[in-house]
């Protein structure tokens, strides 16, 4: 019923990773390893937990992360079989040990009425090898309200931690961004067809941040910048109907941030939002935001 999936590419953690499976106190997952053509080979420590839970493992002749982090996952989510729900767990990530047991023990009550299970999560500083707190969420939440929380800062997440159906990722896939930014907060929107994100918070998925993963890593903000872009330019296009005003309000004023600080200003992107403004009858607003852009556009 559960398959968990592994994109394979760093030793370092991945024992730890590992461990967490074994130490499941419900078995009932395969895991589905899928190493994409790492120098690092982790056969010799698959052997060692041979027999603990069920794995299948395959290594690809070709690395596909470099260029296309969300292909790389759904090659990997290929190997899997016919499980209904699906987990894409980082191989520097883990989980506390009744992560499994508590899914199916929750699963009554959120089966046939969500696509997206999600446990509380903490993050693991690997330079400090301090904890942030956990974070919790409400039991049932709208995608919608989950991203505006995560996008004010009150709230946080990541792939890891999610666990969803196959129905719904068959339907939609993970939309690429550079290096899957933000990749993951639109599958939630996606997957959720409009609809709430359930939530486990009595146990945590850890989340390793390092110098060696993607959101520790310094030398990538131009990608992630043009990433937010992107998505940004997703939600004010396709999916601004499904916020509350507020919410509405905010996402556009940050797309005008985003287009001004990348000088991509354009006369479609400004019509655009300025139009949306005004089919709220927010006329203040919309003149702020265009004094913002005469503005850049003056400075330039």
């Amino acid at each position: 019923m559960l398959a968990i999936v592994i994109p394979y590419f760093k030793l370092t953690f991945f024992e730890e990773t590992l461990q967490s499976l074994a130490n499941q106190t419900d078995k009932g997952f395969t895991v589905y390893i899928g190493n994409d053509a790492s120098p690092e080979d982790p056969a010799t420590l698959l052997e060692k937990y041979k027999g603990q839970f069920d794995f299948v493992y395959h290594r690809f002749e070709s690395n596909l992360g470099g260029i296309s982090l969300t292909k790389q996952w759904e090659r990997c989510i290929d190997l899997s079989k016919d499980e209904e729900w699906i987990m894409i767990l980082g191989d520097d990530d883990y989980l506390e040990e009744t992560v499994v047991a508590l899914f199916y023990k929750n699963h009554a009550v959120f089966n046939g009425k969500t696509n997206v299970v999600r446990f509380s999560s903490k993050i693991k500083y690997e330079t400090t090898q301090a904890f942030s707190d956990i974070y919790n969420h409400p039991i049932w939440e709208s995608a919608t309200d989950f991203y505006y929380r995560k996008f004010t800062w009150a709230t946080w997440g990541s792939l890891s931690e999610n666990i969803f159906t196959r129905e719904a990722y068959l339907k939609y896939g993970f939309y690429e961004y550079p290096l899957a930014w933000h990749s993951d907060d639109k599958a939630w929107l996606d997957f959720s067809l409009g609809g709430n994100i359930y939530s486990i918070n009595e146990v945590a998925v850890v989340v390793r941040q390092s110098n060696e993963n993607i959101s520790g890593r310094n030398d990538n903000l131009e990608l992630k910048d043009k990433a937010r872009l992107l998505f940004m330019e997703d939600i004010v296009t396709h999916k601004l109907r499904f916020f509350t005003q507020e919410q509405k309000v905010a996402f556009l004023f940050e797309y005008g941030v985003l287009i001004k600080t990348q000088k991509v200003i354009t006369f479609r992107k400004v019509s655009y939002v300025s139009l949306q403004f005004l089919k709220m009858g927010l006329i203040y607003n919309c003149a702020r935001f265009l004094r913002r852009i005469f503005k850049a556009l003056m400075d330039n």
